[in-house]
């Protein structure tokens, strides 16, 4: 009697135990990453970045509910949700409306939004370095000035036509940056407060008065964006940008630029451009997705110009500057060919620079200025495809001097792979192969040889 009331008391008393702790945990917990270098917690880096942040942050998902991707994603957010608590994660289907999905630019399952005091960032990639650093650029109080030439038929960085850049400008609204037009005919001058001029393949020579402000900005050490149309009648001798290219060290290549590998990416126009093979230079650095070109123009560096120009984008080794006829979607293959009697010169081609030297304000450091041969990739009817906006994002980051990185250390685990020599794998198949089933071929045999003496 005395021993089943003992065992029925520490049962009793197991069950009291665990209810407590059960309810303690509900109190009070701690948390412990023993993974190689921390690699399931955030960086330093990131908490410091965090600690800064004064307001609340919300993360929109557009993320399927099938797949299994949201709970990739919470669980990456859910780090950072730890270090603050009021950054809050929502999702939203995008197959739910897939209208205003288009409308608002989401072309990626699991694509981001980061929105932190009216400001927002879009993500495609899940990393700590990409998460981390956009709330770096949204933690950025001052709102940037960009200026865009007007008056000279240039693209419209409001307008809703399909060679306008207004859907682009509207995601440097959300991100913070003030857009306005620069009628500079009438100004004679680029206001000090601007941080980066943009000139959008101006359609008529520009005046003498226009070249000279122009000049002026750049000697002041103003950023610029230029993008550059095959074939701009400002760009013809004495039509004003011919000058803006000789301060820069560019020069035009005639024609427009062709590439015959376009049907590895499915395009069937070899006058539209895909890249996905990026130079070495700051705005490329972890960039993956493919952005695409209509028919653009090839640029080369002129020899002891003033400027630092890094190769941004580049052709591949199937392009040339067609001079003559410019060949249609579906067109025959034997229309389509590089002649070079006629100056057409063989690919890879640059489309893009990317240009710099030590700035002469006080405060800054340096000089940027970017020069693309194409003006389309950012305009309202191409501006989804690839990733087409995000690279223009970066190239507006990197001429404002938002281009700063959180850095992230690497902290994967040291035997994540395993390498083995030809004969290591020779080796390995001979043992799993062969050794093996005679191995359980001779075990078989065996038991079968004792118990039949048995």
């Amino acid at each position: 009697m005395m021993e089943r009331f003992g065992s029925l008391l520490y049962a009793l008393l197991v069950l009291v135990i665990a209810g407590l702790l059960g309810f303690l945990s509900t109190r009070f917990g701690f948390e412990r990453d023993w993974s190689h270098a921390q690699s399931a917690s955030l960086s330093p880096a990131s908490l410091s970045l965090l600690a800064q942040l004064d307001g609340p942050v919300e993360v929109v998902s557009y993320a399927r509910t099938q797949g299994g991707l949201r709970e990739v994603v919470a669980n990456f957010v859910e780090r950072y949700h730890r270090a603050k608590p009021d950054l809050s994660l929502r999702f939203v289907d995008p197959d739910a409306d897939p209208a205003a999905m288009r409308a608002a630019g989401v072309s990626l399952d699991g694509e981001l939004d980061l929105r932190y005091q009216g400001r927002s960032e879009r993500l495609k990639v899940l990393g700590e370095s990409e998460f981390s650093s956009a709330l770096l650029r949204l933690s950025r109080a001052r709102q940037r000035i960009v200026a865009f030439l007007e008056g000279e038929g240039e693209r419209a960085p409001l307008g809703k036509a399909n060679a306008d850049l207004g859907q682009f400008v509207a995601t440097l609204g959300e991100r913070g940056i003030n857009v306005v037009t620069l009628p500079l005919a009438n100004t004679g001058r680029v206001p000090d407060n601007t941080d980066l001029l943009v000139i959008a393949t101006p359609q008529i020579a520009l005046a003498p008065g226009i070249v000279a402000a122009l000049d002026a900005y750049i000697e002041r050490g103003g950023a610029l964006l230029w993008l550059i149309e095959p074939g701009e009648p400002a760009l013809a001798e004495g039509g004003g940008l011919d000058h803006l290219a000789q301060t820069l060290g560019i020069r035009v290549l005639p024609g427009t630029v062709v590439d015959g590998s376009g049907q590895a990416f499915g395009l069937s126009d070899p006058s539209f451009v895909a890249i996905n093979q990026y130079p070495v230079q700051a705005i490329n650095a972890g960039f993956v997705l493919t952005t695409l070109f209509p028919q653009p123009a090839a640029l080369a560096q002129i020899t002891g110009a003033r400027f630092a120009a890094s190769p941004l984008l580049r052709t591949s080794a199937k392009s040339w500057n067609e001079t003559g006829h410019i060949p249609k979607a579906g067109e025959a293959a034997g229309n389509v060919r590089q002649d070079a009697d006629a100056g057409e010169i063989p690919g890879p081609l640059d489309i893009g620079f990317a240009l710099s030297r030590t700035s002469p304000r006080p405060d800054r450091r340096e000089q940027r200025m970017v020069v693309i041969g194409d003006g389309d990739f950012l305009s309202n009817s191409f501006l989804g495809n690839g990733g087409n906006r995000d690279y223009g994002q970066r190239i507006f980051d990197w001429l404002l001097g938002d281009d700063a990185q959180v850095s992230v250390p690497d902290r994967s685990a040291p035997d994540r792979e395993l390498k083995l020599t030809q004969g290591q794998l020779t080796a390995l198949a001979l043992l799993f192969l062969v050794g093996l089933p005679l191995l359980l071929i001779a075990f078989g045999l065996g038991i079968t040889w004792r118990r039949r003496r048995h």
